[in-house]
C-alpha cells in the first residue's frame, strides 16, 4: 500500500479500533496555532502532535531548528496516545503535508510501517463536508517499543565528506570536459528554489546551500490540490537522478525534506536517507562551507 490515503479511504475506515489519527497542523512563527485549531476542530477521533514540543527535541547548538526527538521519549509519547507497534496511523496536516510527512518519517525511523498520510489535510476534508468535531475522547495507553532504523539517518561529518567529494567530482568532470560520476551519494536540497540560491532567507541566519547540493523543491513532487504525484510523474521528476544512488535529502530544518524522502520512495529510489539537522544545523559549525547559485 502507498504512503499515503485518501479522504474517501479514512472515511470509510474513521472509527476503526487498530487506528489512530493524529493532528499533526502547525505554523512556523505562531507554536500554538496548531493546537488551538486542533481543539476548535478534527477529525472525530484524532489526537494532536506538537511539531517543535513532541516531534522535534529542544533546540541547542547543534542539530537544527527542529532536532530528531529521543526515540525513547518519543516512544514513550506515542504509548501514551494510545499509539502502538501495530496501531495504524494516519497522519493529516494543514501545511501540503509536510508536518504529516514528519511524523511518517519518525515512525518508520522508529521501526513503526503502518503510518499514513492524509492526502489534502484538514481543510480538504472539510471541504468535502466530511465530519469534523472539537470532541477529544479519552485515550486508553498502549506500549510501543521502538527499533531505531538509525540507517535512515545521517550526521553532518557524513555530509560534509559527502560535499568535499561532490565538489572535487565535478571540479575535475570539468576540467577534462566530462560528466561526473554516478557512484558518489546526491545531496538533494528540498527548499524553495530562492531559498537554495541564496538569493532569499526568511528562516536561517545564512543563505545558500551546503556544497555540491542539487535543489528538488518538495511541493513540486504535489499537484494542485495537495495530493501526492504519481509514481511515473515523480520518476520523470527526479529523472537526472541515478536509481541506485545514495541520496541525502535535507531542507531547513529536517521537516520539509520529509515529503521529498516520500516522493523519492515513491519514485522507486531505494537508498534514501535524511540529514536531520539539514541547513540550520549545517550553518551552526562555522567551519563549514556555503554555496550559492546553481551547481555546474
Amino acid at each position: 500500500m502507498e504512503a499515503t490515503v485518501s479522504k474517501r479511504w479514512l472515511l470509510a475506515r474513521l472509527y476503526e479500533p487498530e487506528q489512530t489519527i493524529v493532528d499533526c497542523r502547525f505554523t512556523l512563527g505562531k507554536p500554538q496555532a496548531g493546537k488551538e485549531s486542533f481543539e476548535q476542530e478534527h477529525i472525530p477521533g484524532a489526537v494532536y502532535l506538537d511539531l517543535e514540543l513532541d516531534l522535534s527535541a529542544p533546540v541547542s547548538e547543534h542539530g537544527g531548528r527542529h532536532p530528531l526527538p529521543d526515540p525513547q521519549l518519543l516512544a514513550a509519547r506515542l504509548a501514551k496516545l494510545g499509539i502502538g507497534n501495530t496501531t495504524r496511523v494516519v497522519a493529516y496536516d494543514d501545511e501540503s503535508g509536510m508536518n504529516a510527512a514528519r511524523l511518517w518519517w519518525l515512525l518508520r525511523y522508529l521501526g513503526h510501517e503502518q503510518v499514513f498520510i492524509l492526502e489534502g489535510g484538514f481543510s480538504a476534508w472539510k471541504a468535502e463536508r466530511f465530519p469534523v468535531t472539537d470532541h477529544q475522547p479519552i485515550r486508553i495507553p498502549s506500549s510501543f517499543e521502538p527499533n531505531v532504523q538509525s540507517q535512515m539517518v545521517v550526521g553532518v561529518d557524513e555530509v560534509r565528506q559527502v560535499s568535499v567529494n561532490t565538489v572535487e567530482a565535478l571540479s575535475e568532470a570539468r576540467d577534462s570536459a566530462s560528466t561526473a560520476p554516478y557512484d558518489l551519494p546526491v545531496l538533494i536540497d528540498s527548499r524553495a528554489r530562492e531559498r537554495y540560491l541564496g538569493l532569499e532567507e526568511t528562516l536561517d541566519k545564512k543563505a545558500g546551500h551546503i556544497p555540491g547540493a542539487v535543489n528538488y523543491f518538495w511541493k513540486e513532487t504535489q499537484n494542485e490540490d495537495g495530493s501526492l504525484k504519481s509514481a511515473e510523474e515523480l520518476q520523470e521528476h527526479f529523472a537526472q537522478l541515478d536509481k541506485d544512488a545514495e541520496i541525502i535529502v535535507y531542507c531547513g530544518s529536517g521537516v520539509t525534506a520529509c515529503p521529498n524522502v516520500l516522493a523519492l520512495e515513491k519514485a522507486g529510489y531505494k537508498n534514501v536517507r535524511l540529514y536531520a539537522g539539514s541547513w540550520s544545523d549545517w550553518i551552526s559549525y562555522e567551519g563549514n562551507p556555503i554555496a550559492t547559485g546553481d551547481e555546474k
